[in-house]
């Protein structure tokens, strides 16, 4: 099992993105806009520069909702391919089985 403070930290960094998506997209939108004058774009960029570095998106890490391991996590279940595997061997998950051929 992960340690608890990076499972928090997890949690905090998914609170700031939400948050502060907005103003990022918007801040975006006018350093990508080539109509703006860059004086307002060079501004923009600032700002954004200014913004917490948690508040980007590509800070989140996906983690294992039950244990909350960083590796080898499936994006469709939220869990790690250990989870997974008991999960399935005990029937917890519909739809889904172990293959045998």
């Amino acid at each position: 099992m992960a340690r608890l403070s990076s499972i928090e930290s997890a949690k905090r960094i998914r609170r700031v993105v939400k948050s502060k998506s907005a103003k990022r997209a918007e801040l975006k939108a006018i350093i990508m806009d080539k109509t703006v004058s860059p004086d307002k774009r060079f501004e923009a960029q600032l700002k954004l520069a200014a913004m917490p570095r948690t508040s980007s998106a590509t800070r989140i890490r996906n983690r294992c909702m039950i244990t909350g391991r960083a590796r080898g996590v499936y994006r469709k279940f939220n869990i790690s391919r250990i989870m997974l595997r008991e999960m399935v061997a005990d029937g917890l998950i519909p739809g889904v089985r172990k293959a045998s051929w």
